[in-house]
């Protein structure tokens, strides 16, 4: 009843209150730094922190809402057609009125903009950002502010971004010196073209896929798990998202040259980005006219998209001037157990199960089995899909969609905001709210936005909260076209 509720008092208004009550509570509820020397971002009192971090969610279950009933709003009544911009011009003004009060807000739902900057300050002054973590600035250095408001599970952790990502928190540690006010607003400088971006390519996607725009749009850049994420906790993974979508709307253009060398730009942002050259090699494939041999076909398509992004990689990597460490640090975020993460959760539970029956077991040797077989069941998975549309049974795009949902599902770890990988391709391709991939996405969006805390902690209660929000969000589904 909710919903219809927010439905007659207008969603665009509903929701941009809820972003303002977010943003407000972030004040005293968010990611706060450790010092802040301009005196902006200061901790509070438990009361009013507390009351603030209620008002917060407040705001978040009522921007939910309000992506719900503006779901329902626009899709009972005719929907437009690919091309019909009316549909999609409204949700993007909508888009607009939601993430402006998140964009002057304190970090929220993450601390993780402290790494950027710190990480920033030391490619500045020449650290090892591959073989270190933050704790390797001195006090006296640009991010030693940032550095000391590092979580602690990543205070020794190397990076593992690629270097287009760190030569851009570079730039901003530069421009800034590292003051963490002026920082924080220029990482989110990014994370907002970053949404530009994902807005851009999803539509032309849409385009290209022949489904609406607008149902494309709401589900993949009006979502609050991706408002929240990205603009509010400035999150990288929207611009490697961003980056990578653009890539695929140049290769279904048939400028699939250009599309690899910008999906290798993504790769150097974060690595999952590599799956979409995978499928740009199928979209080649296909393109590539029929009475050419088989062979060339396929040796065009599954050595030129990947030729193509190893050398831009090479040559941005050299051009960075922080090394190829990057290879070698892809895996140290699996050393941090995330709840999320089925592959660990199985292998741990099942490790310690061996020690109780069977004596000296190591559960962590059993976790990385696991994680390791789960990784090995992606990777099969991704082929399977990347044959499927190859045949011609699934589009390209979609199949890049499902695969990247696979990789989250069945990775090492795994954080709420990691479905956005696959959730703005899968919208591109199927927005219909009769897909049951396209409901799933919904129902998850609006659970995991309550795992963590605006302070960027994950308290238990917040998987009780997404529980609740989950099944709410299920018994609503009929009444959701």
């Amino acid at each position: 009843m909710w919903v219809l509720r927010l439905t007659k008092a207008g969603p665009r208004r509903t929701g941009a209150a809820g972003s303002l009550a977010i943003a407000v509570g972030g004040l005293a509820s968010g990611a706060l730094p450790a010092r802040e020397p301009w005196g902006l971002w200061t901790p509070y009192g438990h009361g009013v922190t507390v009351a603030a971090a209620v008002l917060a969610y407040a705001g978040l279950t009522l921007l939910v809402l309000s992506w719900w009933a503006y779901g329902r709003q626009f899709v009972e009544k005719k929907a437009t057609g690919p091309g019909e911009a009316g549909g999609a011009r409204d949700v993007l003004v909508t888009l607009g009125w939601w993430a402006a009060p998140l964009v002057l807000a304190p970090p929220l739902f993450s601390a993780d903009v402290y790494s950027y900057i710190a990480q920033g300050a030391m490619v500045l002054e020449g650290h090892d950002v591959y073989a270190h973590g933050p704790s390797a600035l001195g006090p006296g250095s640009l991010g030693a502010d940032a550095a000391a408001s590092v979580g602690g599970n990543w205070t020794d952790t190397p990076a593992p971004y690629g270097p287009v990502f760190l030569l851009l928190a570079k730039g901003v540690t530069w421009a800034t010196g590292g003051v963490i006010v002026p920082a924080v607003f220029g990482m989110r400088l990014i994370a907002v073209a970053a949404l530009v971006l994902i807005a851009w390519s999803v539509r032309h996607l849409a385009v290209e896929c022949g489904v609406g725009e607008d149902r494309a749009l709401w589900l993949a850049a009006l979502n609050p798990l991706l408002l929240t994420h990205v603009v509010g906790g400035m999150h990288n993974d929207g611009l490697m998202i961003g980056l990578m979508l653009t890539g695929v709307v140049c290769a279904l253009r048939g400028r699939w040259l250009l599309g690899s060398a910008v999906v290798a730009l993504a790769m150097m942002i974060k690595s999952p980005a590599a799956v979409a050259l995978l499928f740009i090699g199928v979209i080649v494939i296909r393109d590539t006219g029929r009475g050419r041999s088989l062979v060339l076909r396929a040796a065009k398509g599954v050595l030129g998209p990947g030729l193509i992004a190893a050398t831009v990689a090479a040559a941005t990597t050299v051009l960075s001037g922080t090394g190829f460490g990057w290879l070698h640090t892809q895996s140290v975020a699996a050393t941090v157990h995330t709840p999320l993460s089925l592959t660990s959760d199985l292998g741990l539970a099942a490790g310690h199960a061996a020690r109780l029956l069977l004596g000296e077991v190591d559960p962590a040797a059993v976790k990385s089995l696991a994680q390791t077989l789960g990784l090995a069941a992606a990777l099969a998975v991704i082929a399977f899909l990347a044959y499927r549309s190859l045949r011609g049974r699934l589009h390209p795009v979609y199949g890049l969609g499902l695969s990247l949902l696979a990789l989250v599902a069945l990775s090492p770890m795994v954080q709420p905001w990691y479905l956005l990988w696959g959730m703005a391709t899968v919208a591109a391709a199927t927005a219909s709210g009769n897909s049951r991939v396209v409901r799933i996405l919904m129902v998850l969006s609006a659970a995991l936005v309550y795992e963590t805390q605006p302070s960027g902690h994950t308290p238990p209660y917040g998987f009780a909260l997404a529980a609740v929000a989950a099944a709410t969000a299920v018994t609503a589904l009929p009444r959701c076209p």
